[in-house]
């Protein structure tokens, strides 16, 4: 018996036409794009963070109406970072990418190009941020300013209403909420803020040396006084004659504290430590990377408690 002729004899319903629809509306299926579903109650909205503490941004202004992952965990270097397959996966199906800019993810550019979303907005949380100049870029660089700017709550204020602009943008039927969240978000901010620099300003001594440059937005604010930096140069070990300088330099002035951090090689700082008698302090540019820095007011408070232990000893 041909398919032509087969039937459900009780019905009288003819599978081969049954079978030529199914088929049809298959192909048609497949020969359809991948788009994203709309954004309302079913749906968050996707949101791609370069960096933790733009995804913990997110999360604060976006609650339950976002899903925020973040390429970098926090033990990689941001300058350096070598995105994964997963990583373009994960763009290739976002609504928003978090950015900070002004150089820092310098492999951004070319993973945005090579996701192809058309639908993928990006936000870079920089803009409108006043910059303190980086010393440690190569002569000629393009780069406009030090990427740290998140280290000072002052900063981080901007960079929560540019990733809140971001969401109302791609979801407008949440503004109220996003508006709220952010609202609440900058309350926090305030009082950590103003809690933080009451307990620095009883300090006598405030003077610093750190490893990486991360730190002069984070001084400004809370007002350390960084006497120098052990890089000079992004990507490069320090000379021996500019370590034998930061030696004189704290022996001289009788700076207390050096400031490393978890990712970066500890063998230099504890050198330069043993020779001058400074004392090491490991603090955290990123929430995360060390117990008690699970998110940034806690961040916060754990560096300048940190320090604040470290001169007064």
């Amino acid at each position: 018996m041909g398919l032509s002729s087969l039937t459900l004899n009780r019905e009288g319903v003819t599978v081969l036409p049954m079978l030529q629809t199914l088929a049809m509306t298959l192909s048609i299926a497949l020969a359809v794009p991948l788009v994203h579903p709309p954004i309302g109650h079913a749906a968050s909205v996707k949101v791609v963070a370069t960096l933790p503490i733009l995804k913990e941004f997110a999360e604060q202004v976006g609650r339950e109406h976002v899903e925020v992952q973040s390429l970098i965990t926090g033990l990689e270097s941001e300058h350096s970072y070598s995105p994964k397959p997963s990583d373009l996966r994960s763009l290739g199906q976002a609504h928003l990418l978090l950015e900070v800019g002004l150089g820092l993810e310098v492999w951004v550019s070319g993973l945005v190009k090579n996701a192809a979303n058309p639908q993928l907005r990006v936000i870079t949380t920089s803009q409108g941020v006043g910059l303190i100049r980086d010393h440690t870029v190569a002569a000629g660089s393009s780069a406009s300013g030090n990427p740290h700017i998140w280290l000072d709550p002052e900063n981080a204020k901007v960079m929560v209403r540019h990733i809140a602009e971001g969401l109302i943008a791609v979801d407008p039927e949440h503004k109220q909420d996003y508006l709220n969240y952010l609202a609440d978000y900058l309350r926090r901010l305030d009082q950590a803020q103003k809690t933080l620099q009451e307990r620095v300003a009883r300090l006598q001594d405030r003077r610093i040396i750190t490893h990486h440059p991360a730190w002069p937005y984070f001084a400004r604010r809370f007002g350390f006084q960084i006497e120098g930096n052990i890089i000079q140069q992004a990507g490069m070990e320090p000379s021996a004659a500019h370590l034998a300088e930061l030696t004189r330099l704290i022996k001289d002035n009788k700076v207390k504290v050096i400031v490393s951090e978890p990712q970066l090689n500890q063998k230099i700082v504890q050198a330069l430590a043993g020779e001058s008698g400074a004392r090491v302090v490991v603090l955290s540019p990123l929430p995360g990377t060390i117990k008690g820095t699970d998110s940034y007011l806690s961040l916060l408070e754990y560096n300048v408690s940190q320090l604040i232990a470290a001169l007064q000893s």
